[in-house]
């Protein structure tokens, strides 16, 4: 393209520009607005005095509650998303996170052959109670802040209560359930 046909081209958009400005100006002198006496649709408010009511969140059921009616078969389906990471079986090989066997009431950092993050080995002598599985289900990063496992949590408690209901179904001599 020549820089003759560029000339033309931007002084095209120029003019153009200097039109759209001008057709404005020329507008707003032919027309006046002016503010109308009173609003052409009135719109009734309530006095503002009124206390709004906030909607609390529902109370979070108690995991002992929730186990009650858990079911290991559906906590198996929902563990799916568990074991592109873990294995379950008895002496099963650590993947990306360790071997879930036998977790349930086990400390923390239950495997040895495992590298845990250090948010997990200082919970090392605690036990993997029901509470303490929920909460690290419902958010890992809140749970234990700095651990290297990088899902997102499960939202649900049922679902929740279910994977832990598998969980603990992975054992030769299951824990009972919470009272």
């Amino acid at each position: 393209m020549s820089s003759l046909e560029m000339n033309k081209i931007g002084a095209a958009v120029l003019t153009a520009g200097v039109i759209a400005m001008t057709s404005g100006f020329v507008a707003e002198l032919l027309f006046h607005k002016e503010p109308l006496a009173e609003h052409a649709f009135m719109i009734e408010i309530e006095s503002d005095t009124q206390e709004t009511s906030v909607a609390e969140a529902p109370a979070e059921v108690p995991i002992s509650v929730l186990m009650a009616s858990a079911d290991a078969a559906a906590g198996e389906k929902s563990f799916r998303k568990c074991s592109a990471c873990h294995t379950v079986e008895n002496g099963g090989r650590d993947k990306v996170g360790p071997n879930l066997w036998n977790v349930v009431m086990g400390p923390h950092a239950h495997q040895a052959s495992f590298n845990y993050s250090s948010a997990l080995t200082d919970l090392a002598e605690e036990p993997w109670t029901y509470e303490a599985l929920d909460a690290f289900l419902k958010s890992p990063k809140e749970y234990a802040p700095g651990t290297k496992m990088s899902f997102a949590g499960l939202r649900k408690a049922d679902e929740r209560a279910d994977i832990i209901a598998y969980l603990r179904s992975l054992s030769d001599s299951p824990v009972p359930l919470p009272e």
